[in-house]
């Protein structure tokens, strides 16, 4: 009888084993480590993309940083969500905690949460990611459709889809300018 239990408890246990193997989950692509390294690597390029190539992603922060916008190339024939293009692209996109992504707060760290944004309108002003931000510093998500024009995204990151030949735009907007993408 004690041999019975034992076999039982084994198979028991074996079977255990095997349906917790069975919801383990393996990660396929790691993550892109930059334009010359990683998996997603060779779907990113420096530049806007031509024709219907892919997905280009302009990231413009010259309101905070005096930088030239920043544009990448997600190569892609096939319809998928900003936010992912995103994600393969290395563009570090922070919600706030009301709105969660749906409000874009911060790209790449700006604007800085410890520093003030610069604003004629509150020179004191430090953006903190708990709920809108403020209407004279915000990012902007923008979508311009293969062959059509700019016009501020109806949705957000995690729901909007974009196709082979549009363009997508974060563009921070610091005292009214800049108010929309540059053609």
């Amino acid at each position: 009888m004690t041999s019975t239990c034992r076999i039982l408890t084994l198979l028991a246990a074996g079977a255990l084993a095997l349906g917790l193997a069975a919801c383990t989950t393996t990660i396929a692509d790691p993550p892109a480590t930059g334009p010359t390294g990683g998996a997603n690597a060779a779907l990113v390029t420096s530049g806007a993309c031509t024709g219907d190539d892919g997905v280009t992603i302009i990231v413009d922060a010259s309101a905070l940083d005096d930088a030239e916008p920043q544009a990448q190339c997600f190569l892609t024939d096939e319809s998928v969500p900003a936010a992912d293009a995103l994600t393969v692209a290395q563009v570090d996109v922070e919600g706030t905690e009301q709105y969660g992504d749906q409000v874009v707060c911060r790209v790449n760290g700006l604007p800085s949460a410890s520093e003030p944004v610069g604003s004629t309108e509150d020179p004191a002003y430090v953006e903190s990611c708990e709920t809108m931000p403020a209407a004279f510093a915000y990012w902007s998500l923008w979508l311009k459709p293969a062959g059509g024009e700019w016009d501020y995204a109806q949705e957000g990151l995690s729901t909007l889809q974009v196709e082979p030949g549009d363009s997508i735009e974060l563009l921070f907007t610091l005292d009214g300018a800049p108010a929309a993408p540059a053609a």
